[in-house]
């Protein structure tokens, strides 16, 4: 006798083709919701900032994941730094800042930041990223050092 196939696990099997086919889609929906809700209102959704008071995280930010330093600035600076974010979905929204608005100016072959990396800097908040960016991004046309 020939039963009829159960339902919910055609539905679940569909739903799991589903989740591997769209993830990449997903993670980067996420991460574009992060930077909206929590860095597009001063950032502006596209990163476009209001300079100088906001940077612009435009065209620019790719050389500095080249260096410790750049990279850790990228999630050390206030706004970064305590975002009410986990350690991987910081590092999501900042590697989605940089793939997203920075394609141009990642270094070839690109390294992504990491969790380890996101957990280990964001522990040391600049209490001045302007000093910072002086000393480690001093001339931001000569960049290219990073």
């Amino acid at each position: 006798m020939l039963r009829p196939p159960n339902i919910f696990s055609l539905w679940s099997a569909a739903a799991i083709l589903l989740m591997c086919h769209v993830g990449g889609q997903a993670f980067a929906a996420t991460a574009k919701f992060n930077y909206l809700l929590h860095c597009g209102g001063c950032h502006l959704p596209d990163g476009s900032g209001v300079e100088p008071e906001v940077p612009s995280l435009r065209d620019k930010l790719g050389p500095l994941t080249k260096s410790p330093e750049g990279r850790g600035y990228l999630v050390q600076v206030p706004g970064a730094s305590q975002v009410p974010l986990t350690d991987q979905e910081l590092r999501d929204v900042v590697n989605w800042v940089l793939v997203e608005y920075n394609a141009s100016s990642l270094p070839e072959p690109f390294d992504p930041l990491t969790t380890d990396e996101v957990g280990k800097y964001r522990k040391q908040s600049l209490s001045d990223p302007l000093e910072y960016r002086k000393r480690f991004w001093p001339d931001e046309s000569a960049q290219e050092m990073y």
